[in-house]
């Protein structure tokens, strides 16, 4: 892997962990204005979103989970305009009535997080679907937790993706846990989730998501595949999150992640094993590292100035752009 394209996943990884790193700061204090939406950080399982970043084109399509802002970030959603969606802000992405889990950005084909789980699984479907129809040369790439795999649309979408033959790239993040529940409790104990994909009809693959050259190197070949053609495409990234499901906290201590497990994947953190990396065959990188990481500190930190200063929606606001299904 050419130093220009590691500094490149550097660059990435580093700003969505500044980003979560930050939220959660300032979630806690209140300091700079209260975040009244609840936030579900992926401080810990960066690699995949900060991978996919340097894979994706601008007029592709990608739909994220509730746990999204490294989705939004690495489609070139505008960091500005989500900072202020999670203070409630009129100029936030989704006109400050969003929040942390309904994030958008039309302007780059970020069509949109959800609360919901697994039900970005069938609109990222339908995109692709639409995609075919228009004979256009994009992908629709579907963003997912294991927790989603659960659900009936899961199966019904995949289903529907490997007959079609539509152009959809399946990108499941597995962090091994939904809300406090364990993969043991909630899927039988042989279950392969890439197999299972497999299964349905939709060629699928495994990759350690805690590695991101390894993780760039998976997300390429699968991404490649699609656009040769070869129909959707499953993959697999094994992860986890350092803070608790919802909120800026760590939750060890309420006994259902063990202590000695937390810090097996800690240990693993993929920004770091990154940078050990690069520092050790290109040693001379090292203020070029901290160049990039100051930058996005400094970015970082105007965005949360701007979301400060910015002004809350009018009252006459209220109902516009809100959009209810049954």
């Amino acid at each position: 892997m050419k130093l220009d394209l590691k500094k490149k996943l550097y660059n990435n990884i580093f700003r969505i962990r500044a980003v979560e790193e930050e939220i959660a700061k300032k979630y806690k204090t209140g300091k700079d204005g209260i975040m009244r939406c609840p936030i579900h950080l992926s401080s810990g399982q960066e690699a995949v979103a900060a991978a996919f970043s340097t894979i994706t084109k601008k007029k592709d399509y990608a739909v994220g989970t509730h746990r999204g802002h490294a989705h939004y970030l690495a489609k070139g959603g505008n960091l500005d305009r989500m900072i202020a969606e999670i203070y409630g802000k009129k100029n936030g992405c989704s006109g400050g009535k969003g929040g942390s889990m309904h994030l958008i950005d039309l302007n780059v084909n970020f069509m949109g997080t959800t609360a919901i789980v697994g039900s970005s699984i069938p609109i990222g479907v339908g995109i692709a679907l639409s995609i075919k129809i228009k004979k256009q040369k994009d992908i629709s790439f579907v963003f997912l937790g294991d927790g989603a795999v659960e659900s009936g649309v899961f199966y019904e979408s995949l289903n529907f993706a490997a007959i079609k033959k539509l152009p959809v790239v399946f990108i499941c993040e597995n962090n091994l846990y939904s809300v406090y529940s364990p993969l043991k409790v909630r899927q039988p104990k042989k279950r392969n989730i890439a197999k299972l994909a497999a299964s349905i009809g939709v060629d699928s693959s495994y990759c350690d998501g805690m590695d991101i050259m390894k993780v760039y190197k998976a997300l390429k070949r699968t991404t490649d595949k699609v656009r040769t053609g070869k129909g959707p495409q499953f993959i697999e990234f094994s992860t986890y999150r350092w803070r608790e499901h919802c909120g800026p906290h760590y939750d060890n201590d309420l006994g259902y992640r063990t202590k000695k497990e937390f810090n097996f994947w800690k240990n693993k953190d993929p920004f770091l094993k990154l940078k050990k990396h690069i520092l050790k065959t290109s040693p001379q990188q090292k203020k070029i590292l901290e160049k990039i990481e100051d930058d996005i500190i400094k970015e970082v930190d105007n965005s949360f100035k701007k979301a400060k200063k910015a002004k809350f929606p009018s009252k006459n606001t209220l109902f516009k752009d809100i959009y209810a299904q049954r």
